[in-house]
């Protein structure tokens, strides 16, 4: 165990913010949806392989790995967590068996679920806490985790870290072909039809905020904290140079040029994800997310404007002052914002910009319906659950290009 009693404060406060967000926020603010239970998985798994010298063959497993592979992991698994040869197949199975598979639910389970039923395996998940404690004293064999967030937190030994460094692997959704979009801007149907002018103007002046946090994250990271960072400046840094990652990298792990581009494929494969594993006790609520399409949920006109627009050619907005609500506090994951913010682009396009941190009362979804903002950052699965609830939101960009979820996993030293 290298748990650090350093970290604690982090999370102090915090916990029950963020519950309140993924409670209003994840659950799309509808009461249609129903949160994710947690139960132990009750099916028990081993990988037992042959040895290295007994393999002589090469076929290719179901997980991708020659036979020879897989009894070079089986033969190096002494310990109680992993072989750095083990495939994600071996690891699903060992962690599922245990019931020690861990997930946040409330609407951030559905790749996990997804990635479990790709190896047939029990999509039951031990309920996470918002720290990686649980994976620190072995309670979690294989954690949830965000690629710029708790990922650093386990890995590095800056204030707040759990400083495991290379002792851990990763298992990655886009990699596993179970990769959901995440943070996107929308706003509603109705408010992008009443006021055209100011959607396009708002998408403009943030995605040259992207633009230029992405050419220079480490100042986007300082942009980050002097706004009021909820995390320490080592861990901003940190942050933003992962999200990077996220905004200029597809889910095949291309590069991209064009931010915030909604991507048909990626926003397809979320979408019937969404269908398959979001789980609605609304019997209308349920049909109306079996029928959805894409055009229910997004219109990439105003990007696409947007994107070809000078800022002479934007056209005068038709609302002027105007806000936006994260999906939760001030950090890097939201940096483009406050880089247009910071950098006047919000002004020069004409525009009053307010920049409103969730983990508060009311979730994004929630806010950006009922008026209390005009814009809002959210999970595209988020945004579908609550149109399929009676909402009437619309994607606008896709600012994350791939998932940024992985399973982390100690291994054996």
């Amino acid at each position: 165990m290298k748990g650090s009693k350093l970290r604690k404060h982090l999370y102090q406060g915090l916990s029950l913010g963020l519950a309140a967000l993924l409670l209003a926020g994840c659950s799309s603010g509808s009461s249609s949806q129903t949160e994710a239970t947690t139960k132990a998985a009750t099916e028990a798994a081993s990988t037992a392989g042959a040895t290295a010298a007994e393999t002589t063959a090469a076929e290719t497993t179901a997980a991708g790995t020659t036979a020879a592979e897989t009894a070079t992991a089986a033969d190096d698994s002494s310990g109680p967590y992993f072989s750095a040869s083990a495939t994600a197949e071996e690891v699903l199975t060992k962690a599922a068996g245990e019931g020690k598979v861990g997930n946040w639910g409330l609407g951030n389970e559905y790749e996990v679920e997804a990635l479990l039923s790709k190896y047939n395996l029990p999509t039951d998940y031990l309920s996470q806490a918002f720290d990686m404690d649980g994976f620190d004293d072995d309670s979690i064999l294989l954690a949830s985790a965000m690629t710029y967030n708790e990922l650093g937190l386990v890995k590095n030994s800056y204030d707040g870290g759990y400083g495991y460094g290379d002792t851990v692997a990763t298992i990655d959704m886009n990699d596993q072909g179970v990769a959901m979009l995440e943070d996107n801007l929308f706003t509603t149907k109705t408010f992008a039809e009443e006021n055209p002018n100011t959607v396009k103007a708002f998408i403009y002046a943030s995605l040259k905020g992207w633009q230029d946090a992405c050419a220079d994250p480490e100042a986007a990271a300082q942009i980050v904290f002097e706004a009021g960072s909820s995390v320490s400046a080592d861990h901003q840094s940190y942050m933003a140079a992962e999200v990077k990652k996220l905004v200029e990298t597809d889910t095949q792990g291309n590069a991209v040029s064009d931010y915030g581009q909604m991507e048909e494929s990626a926003m397809q494969q979320t979408l019937d994800l969404a269908k398959q594993y979001i789980q609605l006790e609304d019997s209308v609520a349920s049909e109306k997310l079996s029928s959805m399409t894409l055009d229910d949920i997004r219109d990439t006109s105003y990007w696409d404007a947007a994107n070809l627009s000078a800022d002479s050619d934007l056209g005068t907005p038709e609302k002027t002052d105007v806000s936006i609500q994260l999906k939760w506090l001030p950090q890097a994951q939201f940096m483009g914002y406050y880089v247009a913010q910071a950098k006047g682009y919000y002004d020069e396009a004409g525009l009053n910009v307010t920049i409103i941190p969730g983990g508060g009362d009311i979730g994004e979804t929630t806010a950006v319906y009922n008026g209390t903002v005009d814009f809002g950052v959210t999970w595209v699965s988020n945004l579908i659950a609550a149109n399929a609830g009676g909402m009437n939101l619309l994607e606008v960009a896709q600012i994350y290009q791939r998932s940024g979820l992985v399973l982390v996993y100690k291994l054996n030293q």
